[in-house]
């Protein structure tokens, strides 16, 4: 006769000492994490040991004077952010439905997601749900992918991140094809003589896409100056500081003087929001008019 199982439980973790969690994991010293969730620095590192007890793993390792997270321990702290910006979500709702408030929608976009690709969803929107709280957010994919896992966005439409990020779902929405622009009146040779560049930030999904591309023709990555907004890389270009890379909605803008080349890459823009989330009926609508627009 086998013997009996032993029962399992889980661990009683509150949702204070993944806040603390998260405070540390973001914050540049301990001291300014306590002061973020408004407790002593002395509370904040008892909240945290007794997490450490709770779960029987060392999350936090020396290094130099500073304990930080260990490395291994990274499960943990997606664990902690998930749970708390759903627990997030819940109050929110439940809030909303105690007060009858009306609708609320955080929507984060990319500016040619804003201005060229989806203004007329936007005005529908807003023309048809009045009632609704319809905040827009115009930022860099990366930016706004860190708000929608945060909880201060709801929805996100920006470039596909390289890698999938844990409890982010994203659907496509449309591609744009990259091209090459020059400064006016420069002659197109092979992709060795290309540039100078000016192009968007290193980190950015879409500069990740264009000196891949780049690479894989042989093409010297000489970038002299960059922006995240597609105007200023266009004004450089007109300026003759250097070639650039652009979707042809922005590259093409009123600007018919750039030397337009060839297509190098195309890059995937989608809408993104946080998985199983607990969200107005408001966001999963709009949501709902964004895929009916894809192309």
């Amino acid at each position: 006769m086998s013997p009996a199982a032993v029962p399992f439980s889980l661990p009683d973790i509150s949702i204070r000492q993944l806040e603390y969690l998260i405070a540390v994991a973001d914050a540049p010293t301990w001291k300014v994490a306590a002061d973020r969730v408004g407790v002593s620095a002395s509370a904040l590192s008892q909240g945290l040991a007794e997490l450490e007890r709770r779960i029987g793993v060392q999350l936090f390792e020396a290094h130099g004077r500073r304990r930080v997270l260990r490395t291994t321990c990274r499960p943990v702290l997606d664990h902690a952010r998930l749970v708390v910006t759903s627990t997030s979500d819940l109050v929110d709702w439940a809030r909303r439905l105690r007060t009858a408030a009306t609708g609320r929608v955080r929507l984060g976009m990319i500016d040619v997601a804003a201005v060229t690709h989806f203004p007329d969803v936007l005005r529908a929107f807003r023309a048809e749900q009045n009632d609704v709280d319809l905040t827009l957010s115009v930022a860099p994919s990366r930016a706004l992918l860190s708000d929608l896992k945060s909880g201060a966005l709801d929805l996100a439409v920006c470039v596909e991140p390289t890698t999938p990020i844990h409890g982010i779902t994203t659907i496509s929405l449309l591609s744009e094809q990259l091209l090459v622009y020059g400064p006016p009146g420069v002659t197109l040779g092979p992709p060795a003589t290309w540039g100078p560049w000016v192009l968007f930030p290193a980190g950015s999904h879409t500069r990740h896409a264009v000196t891949t591309s780049l690479a894989a023709r042989g093409a010297p990555l000489d970038v002299v100056a960059e922006s995240h907004q597609p105007d200023v890389l266009r004004e450089m270009v007109l300026l003759g500081l250097g070639w650039t890379v652009l979707p042809r909605s922005q590259g093409e803008l009123g600007n018919l003087e750039l030397t337009v080349g060839e297509q190098i890459t195309k890059r995937r823009l989608v809408l993104a929001r946080r998985r199983d989330a607990i969200t107005d009926p408001a966001v999963d609508e709009l949501g709902d008019r964004l895929l009916h627009r894809r192309n």
